[in-house]
């Protein structure tokens, strides 16, 4: 019987790239995707009539601001989007469809800053987010899980880390730099890449496998009012990550750093730890290699 997969956000990266996996990826041939970009999760009546029209088995909850650095400048509107909208999805599910599982896509950005001492980190960790972006994901998710304490719905909750792949926006690290790179081999700029601060490690996973982990957790039992880390338990310097890139390309460049595009108070180092995840049997299936060659090989077909 396939499952009837409501999903949130369905227009942005990760719902695009969820779309491609249910078309042409034998593994989700069991979902049934439904989708209703019409809707706005700001607008509650329109959301409520929409999630009693379809009734879906589960929900995936990927609509909201990603963008930090638009956050930052616009924090009441994120908190409206990212909040009230997760707020307004929760009263829909416990009015229309209250044995749905709902799956909150949330972030490892609400962890804060986290000492090197203390990576790989896990779910154990307290939140501290550090910029309006984080804070928005880290009350949203603590609205679900209250929902679930109050055994209204059915639940859980990511902190995603850092992933990537083909369709992602660049204002993204890895797909601005394969942006640049496509526009250096059409001559279209100087042999010179402009970065931000490359002396960073991140967590990075493919977001195939991000979707998988979601699926894991759609259909897994007993992890109602639980958080799982979803990433790749690796440490990527971005430095020797812009380098491979470069080698993926074909291209001898140079790099350049741009202040504008520093972040106060980085994160160094990070990290984070899938043992809970992997208790479910879920583990990351595509090499960060093959993640890079597909996200430069899709912006040389764009340029």
């Amino acid at each position: 019987m396939r499952m009837r997969l409501y999903v949130t956000g369905s227009t942005g990266f990760v719902g695009g790239a969820l779309q491609e996996l249910v078309r042409h990826d034998a593994r989700w041939q069991h979902v049934r995707l439904i989708t209703d970009p019409s809707v706005n999760v700001l607008d509650a009546a329109a959301l409520g009539a929409s999630v009693r029209e379809y009734r879906p088995d589960a929900i995936l909850h990927l609509a909201g601001r990603s963008n930090v650095s638009l956050a930052i400048s616009s924090p009441v509107e994120t908190a409206q989007i990212n909040v009230i909208g997760t707020i307004n999805l929760l009263d829909a599910i416990e009015k229309y469809a209250p044995a749905t599982r709902l799956v909150f896509a949330g972030s490892s950005d609400a962890y804060g800053k986290v000492p090197e001492d203390s990576l790989p980190v896990t779910e154990d960790k307290p939140l501290m987010p550090r910029n309006p972006y984080a804070a928005s994901k880290a009350a949203a998710e603590q609205f679900v899980l209250e929902r679930v304490r109050r055994s209204r719905i059915d639940a859980c909750c990511t902190r995603s880390f850092n992933h990537t792949g083909p369709g992602q926006l660049p204002s993204f690290v890895i797909p601005a730099i394969a942006r640049q790179l496509a526009l250096i081999a059409k001559s279209q700029q100087s042999p010179c890449l402009v970065t931000g601060d490359l002396d960073i490690t991140r967590d990075f996973l493919d977001v195939r496998d991000v979707l998988e982990a979601y699926l894991c957790l759609l259909t897994a039992e007993n992890v109602a009012g639980k958080v799982f880390n979803v990433c790749s338990g690796l440490e990527a310097h971005l430095h020797e990550v812009a380098r491979r890139m470069t080698e993926i390309a074909g291209l001898d460049v140079t790099f350049e750093r741009d202040p504008a595009l520093l972040r106060p108070a980085e994160q160094r180092r990070m990290c984070g730890d899938f043992t809970r995840l992997s208790g479910l049997g879920w583990k990351p299936r595509i090499p960060f290699d093959t993640t890079l060659q597909a996200v430069v090989s899709d912006w040389m077909q764009r340029i």
